[in-house]
Parts: C-alpha cells; sequence; structure tokens
C-alpha cells in the first residue's frame, strides 16, 4: 500500500529531527522578563526581543488595563469597517512625528510586522515591477515580495556593487529596494545612506524594516534617525513588540504612499484591527521610549560587557552594536547542544538553525535586555566559558 499524506507528513517530521531542525515550543509561566518561569523551571532568559525591559513593565500593564476599560477587549472590525478607534488615530499621529522619515509623515497601524511587510511590498508593487532585497533580509520581506508577484531579485547582504548592477540593468516599470535595519539574526545595519543614494539614483522607493532598530537607535526614533537619514522615498516599517514591549507594527512614510496603502493594501484592508487598548498602552510605551535615554545607555553598557566577556570563548562573534549578539556554532546539531547545555545550567539562549540562517551558520542568538544585571551577563559569560572548557577536555 501506498503511503498515505499523514505517513508522507511523519517522514518529514522525523527527517527533520534527525538533521537537528525539529523546532519545539516552551511555554512560559510568568510575564516576559530576565528571569522567567519556563515548564515548571526558574531560568535566566536571553531569548526575547523585549531589548528595553518593557514588555514586564508595570506602568504598560497598568495603561493596558486603563485602555480595555475605556475602549473594551477587541476593535469588533476592520479599520475601514468600524474597527479604527480614536486611540488607533492618536497613536499614528505620535509614531509618525516620532519617526519623522519624510517631511509631514503618516503613519498606518498593523496588528503585526509580518503583515505590514506583506502590506507595502503587495500593495506599491505588481507584475511589471521589481523588488531588490538584500538575501539576510527577514522572511516576511521575502514573502511580500512573492506576494507582490513582482520580479524578486536579490543581492548578497549589504554588497552595494552587486545591488547598483541590478538596478542598472532593471528594466522594471517601478522598482523597491527593500531591506532590514538591523538584521535579526546577525546584529548588524544595512547601509542606509548608500541604499538611499540608489534608491534616488534609480528612481526606486527604500522599504526599511527596522523591527530591531525602532525604539533603540537614534535616541528611540529608529535607524533613520541614527543615520540622519528622511526622504519622501523612504517607506519606514516599525514593529511594536520588540524594544516598544506591546504588539504589533507601524508604516511611516509620505501621505500618498500611506493613503495608498491604507486604500490597496489586501493584509490592512481584509484584516479586524488590533485591539485599541493596545494602541493606548503603546503611546505609553512610547512616551517611555521618547524620555527615558537611561534605558538605551544600560543596554550599551550591557552590550560592550558581553562582548569584552566573550573575547575569550571558542566560537566566533560578529561585529554587531546592537542587543542581538550571535556567536556562530556551525552544524545545527552542535548549536543545539550548546543551547541545551546551557538550559541544564538555567539559561536560556535559543539555537538559531537553517533556513533562518545559512546552512553551517548554526547560533546561539544572545539577545540582551536593559532589564538584565551585570551580574547576569557574568553569569552567562561564565556558563558559556564552562561549556566550552567541558568540549576541550
Amino acid at each position: 500500500m501506498a503511503p498515505t499524506l499523514i505517513d508522507e507528513l511523519g517522514s518529514a517530521l522525523a527527517e527533520r529531527r534527525a538533521s537537528g531542525l525539529f523546532r519545539a515550543r516552551r511555554t512560559l509561566e510568568s510575564a516576559a522578563g530576565p528571569r522567567v518561569r519556563v515548564d515548571g523551571r526558574e531560568l535566566l532568559s536571553f531569548a526575547s526581543n523585549d531589548y528595553l525591559g518593557l514588555a514586564g513593565d508595570p506602568r504598560l500593564a497598568a495603561a493596558l488595563s486603563e485602555g480595555a476599560a475605556r475602549w473594551g477587549a477587541g476593535a469588533g472590525a476592520s479599520h475601514l469597517i468600524c474597527g479604527h478607534f480614536a486611540a488607533h488615530a492618536h497613536l499614528e499621529r505620535e509614531l509618525a512625528a516620532f519617526v519623522r522619515p519624510c517631511d509631514n509623515p503618516r503613519a498606518l497601524t498593523f496588528s503585526t510586522g509580518y503583515l505590514a511587510n506583506l502590506a507595502i511590498l503587495s500593495a506599491l508593487a505588481g507584475r511589471d515591477d521589481a523588488i531588490f532585497a538584500d538575501r539576510r533580509n527577514h522572511a516576511c520581506l521575502n514573502d511580500g515580495a512573492l506576494l507582490a508577484r513582482a520580479g524578486f531579485v536579490r543581492y548578497r547582504g549589504n554588497d552595494i556593487a552587486a545591488l547598483e548592477a541590478r538596478l542598472a540593468t532593471s528594466r522594471a516599470r517601478r522598482k523597491l529596494i527593500a531591506t532590514d535595519a538591523v538584521f535579526s539574526m546577525d546584529g548588524d545595519l544595512a547601509p542606509l545612506p548608500r541604499l538611499l543614494e540608489l534608491a534616488l539614483a534609480f528612481d526606486a522607493l527604500l522599504v526599511v524594516d527596522d523591527a530591531h532598530g525602532f525604539g533603540l537607535l537614534g535616541e528611540g526614533r529608529g535607524s533613520l534617525a541614527h543615520f540622519g537619514l528622511a526622504s519622501d522615498r523612504i517607506v519606514y516599517m516599525g514593529t511594536l513588540g520588540k524594544a516598544a514591549g506591546v504588539a504589533g507594527a507601524f508604516v511611516a512614510a509620505h501621505p500618498i504612499v500611506v493613503e495608498t496603502l491604507l486604500q490597496t493594501a489586501r493584509p490592512y484592508i481584509y484584516t479586524t484591527a488590533a485591539p485599541p487598548a493596545l494602541a493606548h498602552a503603546l503611546a505609553a510605551s512610547l512616551a517611555i521610549i521618547r524620555d527615558d535615554a537611561a534605558r538605551r545607555s544600560r543596554l550599551t553598557a550591557l552590550i560592550e560587557r558581553f562582548r569584552a566577556g566573550a573575547q575569550s570563548l571558542p566560537w566566533k562573534l560578529p561585529l554587531s552594536p546592537t542587543p542581538i549578539q550571535p556567536l556562530i556554532v556551525g552544524e545545527s546539531a552542535a548549536a543545539v547542544e550548546l543551547s541545551e547545555a546551557l538550559f541544564a545550567r538555567g539559561i536560556w539562549v535559543p539555537a538559531i538553525r537553517p533556513p533562518t540562517v545559512p546552512k553551517g551558520a548554526a547560533r546561539l542568538r544572545v539577545s540582551l535586555s536593559a532589564a538584565h544585571t551585570d551580574a547576569d551577563v557574568d553569569w552567562l559569560l561564565a556558563a558559556l566559558a564552562d561549556v566550552a572548557a567541558k568540549e576541550l577536555r
């Protein structure tokens, strides 16, 4: 008898497990933070994107409760039906003014960054157009390009010469350059000034996914402010569930670009709006990001402390000025083994494997937070050194 579909799926899962690519969820039994309870165990976590330590901040919990009391638990409909609340409108105005990607920008909020990137690329590009994308971009930029059905041209990470050559030979009606601002698995920055120069030279839009830069770089305003950039050519996407500590995302750009998304982007039009209580909480988060520079200073000190202590470890530590600190292990099984060794010592650092990263470049992704202490970082470094010493015996 031929194998059934269930048999085939089971075999594929078995192969994934054997190759070290099987993923398993862990269940948190406490609020997000540097110390969490996971599957009944107390752990020191370096697994979260909660870079400013706001996800468990009592001020945001209070704002969320206040927002729910005022606006209810849900939005009830999409933004264009009856789900656009005053809390959403207020947050959009505040975000546009804070990020300022161009003169007189508008902003549009989304339930997730994934939806926002699908919306940007599918609404602004089509069959006769081309999207030029860095190979290290997040999966949602790649999926947005595929959804757009445009020509999809990928270039090697931060290879400006290769991108320029591809732009110069393109016959596309409309061109979009799409890039992460901070690459999520490496922690380094895209050369946004050069990318904007190319966008201007080749009559293209520059789509910037600043999921891991918003709230951190440029005094919290993000990667554009870090480089001192502003242009009508920029379409900026920032997420609100990482440094901002809540959930959702936003796009900020020229008013005509934003209106185009509102009118035509299917991932915006055909989905229920995020609860207005979240927008209310995010307004409180934005005020903290804007006014509390000490959190960013604290985080910078922790990054420097970790990098100084990690120089003696046997794993490669690429240059990264951000809270994302990757330790390159190599093979997937070895990365999983290292992660599990730390877990046994009470420290949670996830192993990142293909296809998220290239084959042979599996790693531990250490994510630092302003809520970590010096002692937390020292404990992680000591545990890594202990594991390395045992491996070398």
